[in-house]
């Protein structure tokens, strides 16, 4: 029943429907407490009450389903400790979230008992005490989420047996002392996110610590070392300095003798202290926050000269550079403030990407709000260089050299699941739901292993408690809701942008990537479109709007390769199915965006699975995730 309007409680009456074995009612309105009855369907094996108005604490009663393996009650408003019944029930194998309530308290050492668990989420409530170290007992978790919490002191060095592990997220607590230098240990690790703690000492190195995207650390300025990357501050060296300075006096007193020999040994060692303990003049750039003047930024850019000029937008133009003293490759965004809705832009963009964080979300480096040497106002924000450029670029090249070649169908499905992640991040698990507004081939940036990330989130919104917010205020000029051919076609009627539009916008992207065509194309006139152009055309006339650039040529000859060639057209029909109904004209008819996640990532799976060796698919090894294998 989830999904739906329901409201009001959950009557006690639902313990008596003892075979029920799931039960879902999760993104409702229901209000009140969970009914304590429910720990009387000890058939139960999943249990969906997330996204609604629940209040009170956990019934520990559900300890009573002993055949339970998932157990989601997050985005409500749940308080109190987690029973240790609940927590330390074994059954649960799949997943345990609780994350996004009020919960309070320590997390319970019973957590041990989940030794089959895969995920867990504890995210986002005001839980405190040490982590517990029998979370090392749950040897099965690969996605471990404690951020946003009030834990404290050391993390436990327990941790490191969970060799399962991909994901670690307990940022935003108050952890204090070492990283485990095991964590360097977990090979499958993919992502830890350790940032504004107090965490101190000498950064790892190997494993995770090696790739500077897979580690967040930024707001714990005690750490040291790490790769050269990262930039952090040399580690002091491991002898204390009163047992050097103790030694230096026994080496004066046996080789100097007299008062005043003493005294000037004495004297330079206060010098050569002084010295070395000195703090510089410029602060090292310690991971994805500095502070950048306009001057760097110029000098980086050569005068912000036409030769370093990679893009131009709505509000400004992007300029790609190398930042001094660190040589690192970057793309400076520079707003034009003399247009209307520029300033606003700046601010819009700067909120969202300080509020979020996404492996698919361009990484943003800082921002500079200053003025320029003639006494202007200058605002301009500073990104990683993504090394391969815009997708508009690929699908689109205006030169030979432009973009890189063509892209293969394997490649083309994994951007579109990385901007399908990162949408389902911004629509569903941001701590606020986030409108993109403006999604399209060019806002699609590309990195050095073709992964794709969402940028420009110039006219974002984010949506509060179901009404529509900009993150300027009130009077904001910016009323562009998206670009002609992708903004959804109920804005131009004045609609109130919602997740709905971004569907649409990602469904014509999905559309453009495997037709070749734009939405914007000479053949779309007459209430004619690329959504009806695709969907008259399906299934007896694919061949008709494919790409067939996707469809090597010169397999007829041979009837293996004529069988690929089927293939292939039956995998980028089941594409374009999904761009159709993610792009149709109602609202209301459009996919959500983590089921045309769901179906896209099976598509991945199932081409993988039985095609993924054959030369024709041209899959670049390099770019298949571990997980989707696995």
């Amino acid at each position: 029943m989830h999904h739906n309007n329901l409201e009001g409680t959950i009557p006690a009456t639902i313990g008596k429907l003892y075979k029920l074995q799931e039960v879902g009612f999760g993104k409702n309105y229901f209000s009140g407490e969970i009914p304590s009855s429910i720990g009387n369907l000890t058939l139960l094996n999943s249990l969906w009450l997330e996204e609604n108005n629940f209040h009170g604490s956990i019934p520990s009663s559900l300890g009573n389903c002993e055949n339970l393996e998932l157990l989601h009650l997050f985005g409500n408003s749940l308080n109190g400790t987690i029973p240790q019944e609940v927590i330390g029930l074994s059954s649960l194998s799949i997943s345990l979230n609780l994350s996004r309530n009020r919960f309070t308290g320590s997390l319970p050492q019973e957590v041990g008992n989940l030794k089959n668990l895969v995920e867990l989420d504890v995210s986002k409530n005001h839980l405190s005490g040490n982590i517990p170290s029998s979370l090392g007992d749950c040897i099965s978790l690969d996605h471990l989420y404690m951020d946003h919490n009030i834990f404290e002191a050391a993390i436990p060095e327990t941790l490191s047996l969970l060799k399962a592990i991909e994901e670690i997220d307990l940022s935003h607590n108050n952890l204090s002392g070492h990283i485990p230098k095991d964590f360097a240990n977990l090979t499958l690790l993919r992502k830890l996110d350790l940032s504004f703690n107090d965490l101190d000492g000498e950064l790892p190195v190997g494993g995770a610590f090696s790739n500077i995207s897979a580690i967040a650390i930024v707001g714990n300025d005690k750490i040291c070392g790490g790769i050269h990357e990262l930039q952090l501050a040399k580690c002091p060296k491991k002898n204390p300095r009163k047992k050097n300075v103790s030694l230096a006096f026994k080496l004066v007193i046996s080789l100097v003798c007299g008062i005043l020999g003493i005294s000037l040994t004495l004297s330079l060692l206060i010098i050569y202290w002084q010295k070395k303990n000195r703090k510089p003049v410029h602060s090292p750039w310690k991971g994805p926050l500095m502070n950048i003047s306009y001057g760097d930024l110029l000098k980086a850019t050569n005068g912000f000269s036409l030769a370093n000029l990679i893009g131009e937008g709505s509000f400004g133009s992007v300029y790609e550079g190398i930042l001094e003293p660190n040589q690192a490759f970057i793309a400076v965004k520079v707003f034009n403030l003399e247009k209307r809705g520029a300033s606003k832009s700046f601010m819009a963009e700067c909120e969202m990407l300080r509020n979020t964080r996404h492996r698919n979300l361009l990484k943003i480096i800082t921002a500079c709000s200053s003025v320029d040497y003639q006494g202007n106002d200058f605002k301009a924000l500073v990104y990683e260089l993504m090394p391969n450029g815009s997708l508009e670029n690929w699908l689109h090249p205006q030169t030979e050299n432009e973009g890189g070649g063509r892209l293969t169908l394997l490649q083309k499905l994994n951007i579109a699941i990385d901007a399908a992640s990162a949408m389902d991040y911004l629509h569903n698990h941001s701590d606020m739901p986030i409108i993109h507004c403006d999604l399209k081939p060019s806002n699609i940036l590309l990195g050095q292993d073709m992964t794709a990330c969402v940028g420009d989130f110039g006219l974002s919104r984010i949506l509060v408690e179901g009404d529509v917010q900009n993150f300027q205020n009130s009077t904001s000029s910016i009323v562009v809701k998206g670009t002609i051919g992708y903004a959804a076609p109920e804005y131009g009627m004045g609609s109130d942008v919602s997740t709905k539009g971004d569907m649409y916008s990602f469904g014509i992207l999905l559309l453009e990537m495997f037709t070749g065509k734009r939405p914007t194309d000479v053949l779309f006139t007459d209430g004619m479109n690329l959504n009806k152009f695709v969907k008259m055309s399906l299934p007896e006339r694919a061949m008709e709007v494919v790409d067939h650039d996707l469809i090597s040529k010169g397999e007829e000859k041979e009837s293996s390769m004529q069988t690929i060639r089927v293939k292939k057209l039956e995998f980028l029909m089941s594409i374009l199915r999904i761009g159709v109904m993610c792009s149709e004209e109602s609202p209301s008819d459009r996919l959500q965006i983590h089921d045309a996640l769901k179906e896209l990532l099976a598509i991945k799976n199932f081409l993988l699975k039985h095609y993924g060796r054959h030369k024709n698919f041209q899959i670049p090894r390099n770019n298949i995730e571990p997980g989707i294998l696995k």
